[in-house]
C-alpha cells in the first residue's frame, strides 16, 4: 500500500469531445501511467464517451468505472449522495494505488465532473496531490470541423452554459464579440429563438456527436425547434465586416 501522504496523485484528464484521436499525448501517457483510470458512468449504465475514448489507451481491466448520476438534474440530494459514494470510492482507490487518473471528456477544468470529484478527495484524503491534463474542449473541435472562426483580433470569446438559462445566453449574444453556448439541445427551441431576436443566426453553427457515429453540424438557421442531443454545442461567432486583421 503507497504512503499517502506522499506519493498518491490524483490525475483529471481531458480526453476531448468523443474523437479518440483529439486526445493529446499528454493525456495518453497520463492514463497509461496510472495505477487505475476511473471513468464516469451515469445509473443508467451505459458507456460514455470518456470511457468509449480511455479503452483506446489503455486495456478494460485498468478501468474503474464509477457512477455519478450524471443524468440527475433535479433532486439535489441525490445528486449530493452520488458525489459523496462516488468520492468515497475514489479515496479508497487513492488509499491502495499510487496515482489514480480520472477520465473526463472535453478539459477538467471547463464544466467537468472531475472538480467535484476534486473538492470531495480534498477533504477525504487531504494531503493527495491534485493534477490536470488539459484537454480539447468541443467549441475546438466545432471550430474546426466547421470552419468557423472563434475569435480575431481583440474579440472577446463567452462561454455560456445554456443550463443556467436563455436569458444568460441572451445577455452573452448582446454583447460583442463570438459566444460559444453548451449543453443547449433540451432548450434548442429557447436558442433558435434568442438567436432570432439578437440578429445572431446566420452566421451560427452547432454541432454534436462530434468526430463520432450520428456526427451532426448545421447552419443554426436551420434549428427547428426539436430538441438536440443534451451534448450539443454552438458557436455564433462575432460580428464581422469581412476585412483582413478589421479588429486588431
Amino acid at each position: 500500500m503507497p504512503d499517502v501522504m506522499s506519493s498518491s496523485r490524483l490525475i483529471g484528464v481531458g480526453v476531448g469531445p468523443g474523437d479518440p484521436e483529439l486526445v493529446t499525448v499528454k493525456g495518453v501517457n497520463a492514463l497509461r501511467a496510472a495505477d487505475v483510470v476511473v471513468v464516469p458512468v451515469m445509473d443508467t449504465g451505459e458507456r460514455g464517451r470518456a470511457e468509449a475514448t480511455v479503452l483506446h489507451y489503455v486495456p478494460q481491466e485498468k478501468v474503474v468505472r464509477i457512477v455519478f448520476a450524471l443524468n440527475e438534474r433535479t433532486d439535489h440530494g441525490r445528486r449530493e449522495a452520488a458525489w459523496d459514494a462516488a468520492g468515497e470510492r475514489v479515496a479508497q482507490l487513492l488509499r491502495a494505488n499510487g496515482s489514480v487518473a480520472f477520465a473526463t471528456i472535453g478539459d477538467p477544468n471547463v464544466y467537468s465532473t472531475f472538480t467535484y470529484l476534486a473538492h470531495t478527495i480534498g477533504e477525504l484524503v487531504p494531503d493527495v496531490v491534485v493534477e490536470t491534463v488539459p484537454g480539447i474542449t468541443a467549441m475546438q473541435d466545432l471550430a474546426a470541423r466547421s470552419g468557423a472562426v472563434l475569435t480575431e483580433g481583440t474579440e472577446p470569446l463567452t462561454l455560456v452554459p445554456v443550463t443556467a438559462g436563455s436569458a444568460v445566453l441572451k445577455d452573452a449574444l448582446n454583447g460583442p464579440g463570438t459566444v460559444v453556448a453548451y449543453k443547449f439541445g433540451r432548450q434548442a427551441a429557447e436558442v433558435a429563438e434568442v438567436l432570432r431576436e439578437t440578429g445572431r443566426i446566420e452566421d451560427a453553427v452547432w454541432g454534436s456527436a462530434l468526430g463520432l457515429d450520428g456526427e451532426s453540424i448545421r447552419p443554426a438557421a436551420e434549428l427547428d425547434g426539436a430538441p438536440l442531443p443534451y451534448l450539443s454545442t454552438l458557436i455564433a461567432p462575432a460580428r464581422r465586416d469581412g476585412t483582413r486583421g478589421g479588429k486588431l
